[in-house]
This record gives structure tokens, sequence and C-alpha cells, in this order.
């Protein structure tokens, strides 16, 4: 390679990381704005807006943008209004997405999501056809070696730790919503360093994907998803293996 196509693709490379950060940050903004806007503009009485904070703080948005957000959602500043809607659907193999939109304009999300399931080999579904299989859960995880789960229990079990999944890198620690934080600051008080805490969507139940094929296929429609500009987050209940998501990174 030319040492001017290799600049040249350093600095696309750049541009796409920086894109993808950029729209990372704005759904992280449009989350604190939306839970603010239902629940009160204090973190400290709004869990979901606490945790909505510090998911936006653990991935690094600037703090002005956090503290703008917040004068917005109470009213301080003009804003777009945001809705929430969602939408339903199967991934290849069967597996189950669930579509979480926040949007100040439904035709355009509606249109975005049909378009990437139909693209990409999925289906949209009738309202209530998978929402039933998520439960609205809040996590808090921490590194494995930094920690053990004996650790974790004693640290955080009086401030509602409900269960403690452990795989080879890290600790997943399940809360009620409204304990996500409490169980944080208890983790981080005895000195275990969190990597990540927020609330989130998990699967009842989980579909097997074990051909390459079939986990491309799946992995692609998220992707897909996740670039529509309104939407905030999909769930999923696919279980991919180590091995196959190895094959097709």
């Amino acid at each position: 390679m030319s040492g001017h196509s290799k600049c040249s693709s350093i600095k696309h490379k750049k541009r796409a990381a920086d894109a993808k950060r950029g729209k990372l940050f704005a759904r992280l903004i449009r989350g604190i704005e939306s839970a603010a806007k239902v629940g009160g503009a204090d973190p400290d009485g709004n869990p979901t807006l606490a945790a909505a904070v510090q998911k936006a703080r653990d991935a690094s948005v600037p703090k002005d943008n956090i503290e703008r957000a917040l004068k917005r959602a109470a009213g301080d500043l003009d804003g777009i209004s945001y809705e929430t809607v969602y939408y339903e659907g199967y991934a290849p193999g069967g597996v189950a997405l669930y579509v979480e939109c926040l949007t100040d304009n439904r035709n355009r999300a509606a249109n975005d999501v049909r378009a990437a399931f139909n693209k990409n080999g999925g289906a949209l579904a009738t309202p209530g056809a998978v929402n039933y299989l998520f439960k609205r859960t809040g996590v808090v995880v921490v590194r494995a070696a930094d920690t053990s789960e004996d650790e974790v229990l004693a640290a955080g079990l009086e401030a509602g730790i409900e269960d403690v999944v452990v795989d080879s890198d890290t600790l997943t620690v399940v809360t009620q919503p409204n304990d996500v934080q409490e169980v944080r600051a208890a983790l981080e008080q005895a000195g275990i360093a969190v990597a990540s805490s927020e609330v989130t969507m998990l699967p009842s139940v989980t579909v097997s994907i074990d051909e390459e094929s079939v986990a491309k296929a799946v992995l692609r429609l998220l992707e897909a998803l996740e670039d529509c500009d309104d939407v905030q987050n999909v769930y999923a209940n696919f279980d991919i293996p180590d091995r196959i998501l190895e094959a097709v990174a």
C-alpha cells in the first residue's frame, strides 16, 4: 500500500469512528432527555435518569453535553420533544428483536426500521409478539480480573444484588432497575472498579446460533438497526458461541 493510500485509509477509518462516536453520544443524550422528561430532571429522584447519566459518563460524553441535556429536559433550554416507540420482529434463525426508538418523527422511525428488517433478512412482527420475552433489568459490569464473585456479593448484596453471572472476562451483576445506582455505589465504595452500569432489557429465553452464516445475518441486521438515527436500543435473545463470533469477526 502506498503512503498516500495508507494515509487516506487512516483518515477514512477515523471519520467512520468519529461518526459512530457522534451517533453514540447523540443516542445517549436523547436517553437522558427522555428519562428526565418522564421522571423529572433531578437524577437523585429519578433512578432511570441517574442510570442514563451514568451510562453517558461511562461512554465519555462531555459533562457540558450532559448538563445541557438536563436543562433542555427541565425546560430551561429549547429542544426537540422525543417520544418512545417500540418495534418487534425476528432476525434470521428465529431470534427475537425488540427495538426501542426515541424519535420526533414516528413515520421516519417506522420507515427506517422496516427498511432495515426487509433488507437484512428479518421480519417485523405485530405488537406483543416478542416483548414478553424481555424484562427491564439493572446491570452492573465489573472485570473478572479485578475482583471475585464473593467480593462482589459481600460488597453489594444489601444494596440490591439479585444475581451475578460469571464468564471469562467479566462479572455481570443483575439488579432491579431502581437499584442499579445504589449497587454501583456500594461496589465502588468497596474499591471494586465498575466498567459500566445501565438499565437494559434481558431475555428470559435465548436462541442458540451455531452456524456462521446465520450468525453473520443476525449481526448484520442488528448493525443496520443500530445505524438508524431514531433507534435508541436493540434488544435480542440470541446466544452465539465465542468460536462463532471469532469466526464471523
